[in-house]
């Protein structure tokens, strides 16, 4: 498995594992698009190959000292299979690239799954915003220090 930086190329394959990742609420094509061409000057895309194909996305937005991982995604086929950790250690090292100190995100408090990855890498949690998406659940904000090993 290979991360790289996304090209416009993958915006098609994000786009498409976007609405699968997060139906409730995925983000265009013309921001991932966006995105991905630079536009939107602290963020940045990265794309994970395995086998020569698209095997996942992370988007990381880097503002001083803080990093947040904004989003995250692996095709259920590729799941359990190491492509988020290898996304996530890719988004570490862009982030202490970056400047940054800390890692953020933000999750789903009924996403079990997701918050068992995270505490396995590292992350602990830092506050809760209430009703935080569409359908009412609250977000949990989890934080991790930039350069600790996952």
């Amino acid at each position: 498995m290979i991360v790289r930086p996304a090209t416009a190329a993958d915006v098609a394959a994000i786009v498409e594992l976007e609405a699968v990742a997060f139906p409730l609420d995925p983000w265009s094509a013309n921001l991932v698009g966006e995105g991905v061409g630079g536009s939107l000057p602290t963020v940045s895309y990265l794309v994970a190959e395995a086998a020569a194909r698209f095997a996942g996305y992370a988007v990381l937005s880097v503002v001083d000292v803080d990093a947040e991982l904004q989003r995250i995604a692996v095709p259920e086929p590729d799941r359990r299979t190491g492509v988020a950790t290898g996304l996530l250690a890719a988004v570490r090292a862009s982030a202490a690239a970056g400047g940054a100190e800390r890692l953020l995100l933000e999750v789903r408090e009924d996403n079990l799954a997701a918050r068992m990855f995270y505490e396995r890498h590292g992350f602990a949690e830092l506050g809760r915003r209430p009703r935080y998406y569409r359908d009412g659940t609250d977000a949990l904000v989890l934080s991790t220090p930039v350069t600790m090993d996952p």
